[in-house]
């Protein structure tokens, strides 16, 4: 079986995705149930988990849709202000809807690196746990530091790093403060840790596996095949990449794990985490 667990699907206007500037004109189209099943059938993929590409809870809602009309869709990551005081108001909107599993905030875009720490985005953050939701951790490798002191106000509550924090990689110079923040992040169990989205943080023109492999062998050795999970970030992705071309490279990474840490990367750990069905 092979999860994808981070894709995104967005009917694209300039308006409602502002992030998606001139220079990513591969990404200025529709890309909807088609495109993802034609992406399912390239690669193989059983199952994704569809995250929030803008925040609003009209686009949570449009996910959720789409979700129950494409059976390849496992699970739905969205978006409610967590900041707002009456964000328990917005969750309770999405009481008993199956496959909203996690809720995300694009903390990489906040100005204030310390902004996982504010008091009226931990208390909304608070709620999640006994509404059986994940928290997505959005964030470039400079926000770590607060990620991790994040993570102990919030011990009991499963969460999913995104993209490994965004390093800088180039393949002249390894990202060393990275390395170091991630495994102490990773010392907090209750952390997953995506291997996606990786490539399109790779500062030279193109990139190989041995561009990508110290990154990998770090994120392995901090969480481990039990807590490691492959994804896309298709289509963000084809910024450097295509969905078939960065699979193939994460299994030849994996090659050297037995069969059973590969199934737990590539699907187990996708379902355990986000409560698949």
């Amino acid at each position: 079986m092979l999860i994808d667990s981070h894709h995104h699907l967005w009917k694209y206007s300039a308006e409602q995705y502002g992030w998606i500037d001139e220079s990513m004109s591969v990404l200025r189209r529709d890309f909807l149930g088609d495109e993802l099943r034609q992406v399912a059938a390239e690669s193989g993929v059983d199952g994704f988990v569809s995250v929030q590409a803008r925040q609003t809870v009209q686009e949570t809602e449009e996910l959720l849709r789409i979700a129950d009309n494409e059976p390849l869709i496992r699970g739905v990551v969205g978006w409610v202000p967590l900041a707002d005081p009456n964000v328990g108001d917005a969750l309770d909107r999405f009481e008993g809807v199956a496959k909203l599993k996690g809720i995300r905030h694009v903390v990489q875009d906040e100005p204030d690196d310390r902004f996982l720490l504010g008091a009226d985005f931990n208390r909304g953050v608070s709620q999640l746990h006994d509404r059986g939701l994940v928290y997505d951790v959005l964030i470039f490798a400079k926000q770590l530091p607060a990620a991790i002191e994040f993570a102990d106000l919030h011990t009991n509550l499963p969460m999913v790093l995104d993209h490994i924090a965004k390093p800088t990689i180039a393949s002249a110079e390894f990202d060393q403060t990275w390395a170091d923040h991630l495994r102490e992040l990773a010392r907090r169990p209750n952390l997953t840790c995506k291997f996606s989205g990786v490539a399109t943080e790779v500062r030279d023109a193109d990139w190989s596996i041995e561009t990508i492999r110290p990154y990998w062998d770090v994120a392995l050795e901090a969480f481990t095949p039990s807590r490691l999970m492959f994804g896309s970030d298709w289509p963000v992705c084809l910024l450097k990449t295509h969905h078939r071309r960065w699979l193939d490279t994460v299994r030849e990474l994996a090659a050297e794990l037995t069969a059973d840490e590969q199934q737990a990367i590539f699907a187990d750990n996708a379902i355990r985490a986000y409560s698949l069905a």
